[in-house]
């Protein structure tokens, strides 16, 4: 809606201002008795065009912030985890995603209420190492666990994670086979996560690290 105002705006504004240069090129074929007459209706035109033209440029301004508002504000309200996700269906496009690209998925398991999860998450995205070695061995997918649902099905299926608290994370391979469950505890450090350790979690579970031929004769 946003949009087509602003289009509506911008159209208005070529359209005033086509008017004031036709009208500028009438007056000059016009006998006026004195060039102050004529100055004098120059600037009436002038003052009631610009007048005209200052308020659709306020217009489109106010349109703008608006449109800048609707795409902000989203994010804003996003939250990490979600309830009412079909998360069985989600983890099969996931685990698909992870084949085809030859990489493992990286499940953060948790929920909105869990400031730790939180946490972590924006340890992660604010630190530029971690989010690349992140995005460049894992596919991520955040399994909710809340009062809504608790995926219970799914976890039972991974060895119930949920035994060393939240956030909790589980490594699966490009066939969705578990690899390894990391307690996150051991991640932490003072009031957060430490970034040594997080960075090892990754790099040692990437699919590099597990790639048996990199060790073979060694």
């Amino acid at each position: 809606m946003a949009n087509k105002a602003l289009i509506k705006t911008s159209l208005l504004l070529q359209k005033e201002i086509r008017i004031f240069i036709k009208i500028n090129k009438r007056l000059s074929s016009i006998h006026f008795t004195t060039s102050a007459e004529l100055f004098q209706v120059r600037r009436s035109i002038t003052f009631n065009i610009m007048k005209k033209l200052s308020l659709l440029v306020l217009s489109s301004m106010l349109f703008s912030i608006m449109l800048i508002a609707q795409h902000e504000e989203p994010s804003k309200d996003k939250k990490l985890y979600d309830p009412s996700a079909d998360a069985k269906a989600d983890l099969a496009q996931v685990i698909k995603k992870a084949a085809k690209e030859h990489k493992h998925v990286l499940l953060q398991i948790g929920g909105n209420w869990c400031s730790w999860c939180i946490a972590f998450d924006k340890k992660v995205k604010s630190n530029d190492a971690l989010l690349s070695e992140m995005n460049k061995n894992f596919v991520v997918y955040h399994l909710n666990f809340s009062k809504e649902n608790k995926n219970e099905k799914i976890l039972a299926d991974l060895g119930y994670p949920q035994r060393f608290g939240f956030p909790v994370f589980v490594i699966l391979d490009g066939k969705g086979n578990r690899l390894h469950t990391q307690n996150s505890a051991y991640l932490e450090e003072g009031d957060g996560h430490s970034f040594k350790k997080v960075l090892e979690f990754f790099e040692h579970w990437s699919p590099k690290a597990l790639d048996s031929t990199q060790y073979e004769g060694k």
